[in-house]
């Protein structure tokens, strides 16, 4: 599967960042709504498990900075997570708009044709853990789906534990930076691609990738020049914020590998 993910690339060149970027409250459904309704066909967010395993969206180890609650997200069960707000911080709009749980998402997702960049984003000392559940539920929730959803992880023992779990399903390492044995670990880890901060790109490093038969992802360019001089690089997804101002079918599909 995930040999043939990355010759077959099934994924848009453009990916809405946590839904919408910055014009909705992140990593909600609400969020995913508006980047679809601004044209984007493939979503990015994070995923962590509540306290009694339920994966549920949210990018932050605590509640604080995203919600109106306090403390490690992991703390506290689905039930008591279900009742936050998640919404008011962003604007008073999206007031008493909620965690999502993966599976409302995934049910979103699968009824509007929209593919899903799923990062396992762990709470601390449940890397393994959330690694497997998140790929558990993945499976299940994309059974019999045109299109798998591409799991990513800035965490090698999560997207190994992913891997073990459900090796089927592709995968992706995210780094900060490139370190030399970034092709060794995409092949210890049996990833499809890399997702590196657009940062440390170039065009040498794309080839380099493609020629190992790699696909290239990166976050999150949000100046349109940038975003297309990625894409002439050859960089196939490109995670961004700024998804009002690059239209989601401004750049060709990504190209065969060579």
């Amino acid at each position: 599967m995930s040999k043939s993910i990355a010759r077959n690339w099934p994924y848009p060149r453009l990916v809405a960042h946590r839904g919408a970027g910055k014009l909705a409250p992140e990593n909600t459904l609400t969020a995913m709504r508006v980047g679809y309704a601004h044209g984007y066909r493939m979503v990015e967010f994070d995923v962590k498990l509540a306290s009694d395993s339920v994966a549920f969206l949210l990018h932050d180890e605590t509640l604080d900075r995203t919600s109106d609650g306090h403390g490690r997200a992991d703390a506290y069960s689905w039930r008591e997570l279900s009742r936050l707000d998640a919404g008011a911080w962003h604007s008073t709009p999206y007031a008493g708009e909620p965690l999502p749980t993966l599976t409302s998402i995934a049910r979103w997702a699968r009824a509007h044709r929209v593919c899903c960049d799923v990062e396992i984003k762990p709470s601390p000392g449940r890397e393994r853990e959330t690694g497997a559940s998140v790929a558990l539920d993945a499976a299940q929730f994309w059974k019999g789906a045109d299109t798998p959803p591409l799991l990513t992880s800035f965490s090698e023992e999560a997207l190994a534990s992913a891997q073990e779990t459900v090796p089927e399903l592709p995968r992706a390492l995210l780094l900060e930076t490139l370190p030399d044995d970034w092709l060794a670990r995409l092949a210890r880890l049996e990833c499809v691609g890399v997702n590196a901060c657009h940062k440390v790109l170039s065009a040498d490093v794309v080839r380099a990738a493609h020629a190992a038969g790699y696909r290239v992802a990166c976050y999150t360019p949000n100046d349109p020049a940038r975003v297309h001089e990625l894409a002439k690089w050859g960089v196939d997804c490109i995670v961004t914020d700024a998804i009002d101002k690059i239209a989601a079918d401004s750049l060709p599909a990504p190209a065969a590998l060579p």
